[in-house]
């Protein structure tokens, strides 16, 4: 199978990175289902292979300089024997992720498999180096990108690197929750219409609410104008996994998706996957992956995603459907507390809520004249939970494969506590958390640019030329190459009164900002 792929891949050559899988040949889609079937998702072949080096007695005369943990015996004595006596570095019997060859590339295989990918790659810098690495394999400068502006602020980080122009497709904003919503079918088709030469169209798989928009349209949209689709999955995982729940990217037939395993899947923080489908020539973005990601890949990194690819290909499915029902349950009982809305799939509307995620938890507070991001404070200051994220109008608790209905049933009755004790008057609260950005520039050309730092109050009608965002969800509210207007300024200034953590700028305290010169 492997040579017949690469023969096509080489017959695609760099066509391969603008086109969809339809270029394969029937027989070579069929080699690549065939070869699905003979994995065996039991195995974990980088955990297996650690735990082989594990019995040996091999004397380390490399890196890291801890020796399996002799030399620091505090290190060791936090994390443990068994964990740090892992912490290994790259050598024969355990490959080399920057090109793998033996139990990476079979972990990678199995991956492939378990989301229905032509080809996976194990990321350890985070999803924030798959969606870099996703971005810079298909975009170089001067090129168009067409995508939602509600981006995490890792696409556009992505954008200053490459040099490529992004084409904002301006979502819409839902008034009552202050939410920004998916893209609809209509303004995708019109900024592919207005812009045929951009390489390809970027959605969120869902959004960080739970919204997803019509996945399978805009793929079916940017193949017919010979454009990629890529995904950003980073809160995803699951969608590969659970029953009645949103269209995962690789189904929808999209080219690339970034899925953020340690979100959703139960992985080690910072460990990610980048999914490739047929069309995509993996060799390239393997180059890609290697421009920026570590050449000291962590092996309990890699082997946590290999562990938990195992975990979700064998009972991922019954699990997040517990969780669904789960956050189902949630709702519910929040909802019947009063005051706060737990919204789900009443939302859905066909097109820019093309579907929702049931899995999140994601509730309007509001109506009992407090700002998510103080309930938020409240939660985790009080009554010792710590929820995803507040913002302006809203919080958001993450469901996932580790909770349990007594731990839902706590939250539950800490909201209810807190809607007793602190409810209030909600006039003057701001609600909306999206606003339509003023575009300039290019964000490399604006990042690089001649640069002043100007009080934030004196700013408005400057060009900013760095980011600005509340942290999480890191979706900027300013961004380089865009102006900044009366508007942005009041709501930055309304967040920090409301204790949300303000990143982005050089000033960590953004009582100043830089603007172009």
């Amino acid at each position: 199978m492997r040579s017949i792929t690469q023969n096509a891949f080489r017959r695609l050559g760099r066509c391969a990175l603008r086109r969809a899988c339809r270029y394969l040949t029937s027989r070579e889609k069929i080699e690549l289902i065939v070869n699905r079937t003979r994995l065996n998702q039991n195995r974990a072949p980088i955990y297996e292979a650690l735990e082989t080096f594990r019995k040996m007695r091999v004397v380390p005369f490399d890196v890291p300089g801890h020796k399996r943990g002799r030399g620091n015996p505090e290190l060791t004595a936090f994390l443990g024997q068994r964990y740090v006596g892992v912490d290994v570095n790259s050598m024969r019997p355990l490959d080399n992720l920057c090109h793998p060859v033996s139990v990476i590339r079979e972990a990678e295989d199995l991956a492939a498999d378990a989301f229905g990918a032509a080809h996976a790659f194990l990321m350890v810098g985070g999803t924030t180096s798959s969606v870099q690495s996703m971005i810079l394999s298909v975009c170089k400068r001067g090129d168009e990108i067409i995508l939602p502006r509600n981006v995490h602020k890792s696409v556009i980080n992505a954008l200053v690197l490459c040099g490529a122009v992004p084409v904002y497709v301006n979502p819409e904003v839902d008034h009552r929750l202050g939410i920004s919503l998916g893209m609809k079918r209509e303004q995708v088709a019109k900024a592919i219409a207005a812009h045929p030469n951009a390489v390809a169209v970027l959605v969120n798989n869902p959004t960080y609410y739970g919204i997803c928009s019509d996945l399978r349209a805009i793929v079916r949209m940017a193949h017919e104008a010979g454009m990629l689709c890529l995904a950003d999955e980073a809160h995803g995982t699951h969608f590969y996994f659970g029953g009645g729940l949103p269209a995962a990217a690789m189904a929808a037939g999209a080219d690339m998706a970034c899925v953020s395993m340690h979100k959703s899947g139960g992985s080690l923080t910072q460990s990610s996957l980048l999914l490739t489908g047929p069309g995509v020539q993996a060799g390239y973005v393997r180059q890609i992956i290697n421009l920026t990601q570590t050449t000291s890949g962590s092996y309990l990194l890699m082997s946590s995603l290999d562990i938990s690819r195992r975990n979700l290909a064998l009972r991922g499915r019954d699990v997040f459907h517990q969780v669904a029902d789960m956050a189902e349950y949630a709702r519910q009982e929040i909802n019947a507390v009063g005051g706060y809305y737990a919204f789900g799939r009443e939302l859905i509307n066909g097109n820019s809520i093309f579907d929702f995620d049931t899995t999140k938890l994601s509730v309007h507070t509001l109506d009992i004249g407090l700002a998510g991001i103080e309930v938020y404070d409240y939660l985790r200051d009080e009554y010792d939970i710590q929820i995803e994220f507040g913002d302006i109008g809203n919080i958001l608790a993450y469901l996932s494969i580790g909770d349990r209905i007594q731990e839902v049933e706590r939250l539950v009755s800490a909201l209810a506590e807190i809607r007793r004790r602190y409810q209030k008057d909600g006039t003057g609260l701001l609600s909306q958390e999206y606003i339509d950005p003023v575009v300039v520039m290019s964000p490399q050309d604006a990042f690089y640019a001649e640069k002043t730092s100007l009080p934030l109050e004196e700013s408005e009608g400057r060009i900013c030329s760095e980011f600005v965002m509340c942290y999480p969800p890191g979706i900027p509210l300013l961004a380089p190459g865009e102006r900044i207007t009366a508007e942005i300024l009041e709501h930055i200034r309304y967040a920090q009164e409301k204790g949300c953590s303000m990143t982005g700028s050089e000033d960590p305290e953004l009582k100043h900002i830089n603007v172009l010169a």
